[in-house]
């Protein structure tokens, strides 16, 4: 059987929504891949770092926050100004700008213990990579899951609101 790694982001969700599409999907544990674990906007307040360990914890989920996954802030920055190049925001991005991609990859996943990740995955139910955006390409947490493919032969469900 082959293990199974969730992505999800918290644009789109409300809380009530966030909790049932993971309980839905049996996800056991959040890997928080986000270096600033906080969400700008009063609607996604309950996503932010304390808030969202308590729900989880209420909830039963596990939670871990990977800050060497998370991309610097300068890597940021380029994304963030590709965004404005583009005349796109971050809520509305649908890809990630080729060098982001290119330096994200060279800089920080490359250098990643991906193989101490998947060995502590949930032996019940499954674990998903968690950040904000809505869509998956427009995010790094989908690079990492196409490298959790790539070499470790993990199946990515990608979990978006219902």
């Amino acid at each position: 059987m082959s293990l199974v790694v969730g992505t999800i982001g918290v644009y789109g969700f409300d809380v009530e929504s966030f909790l049932q599409r993971l309980r839905g999907a049996d996800v056991r544990l959040v890997l928080d891949v986000r270096q600033r674990r906080g969400v700008r906007g009063h609607e996604y307040a309950w996503a932010n770092s304390v808030r969202l360990q308590r729900t989880l914890a209420d909830a039963r989920i596990a939670y871990e926050h990977h800050p060497e996954l998370a991309p610097t802030t300068d890597l940021r920055e380029l994304q963030y100004a590709e965004d404005e190049r583009r005349g796109v925001g971050k809520r509305s991005r649908r890809e990630l700008a080729a060098e982001y991609v290119r330096r994200y990859t060279t800089e920080i996943l490359d250098h990643a213990d991906l193989a101490s990740i998947v060995s502590a995955l949930p032996s019940d139910g499954m674990a998903t990579l968690l950040c904000v955006e809505l869509e998956p390409a427009a995010c790094h947490r989908s690079l990492i899951a196409a490298r959790l493919t790539e070499q470790h032969g993990v199946m990515i469900e990608h979990l978006r609101p219902l």
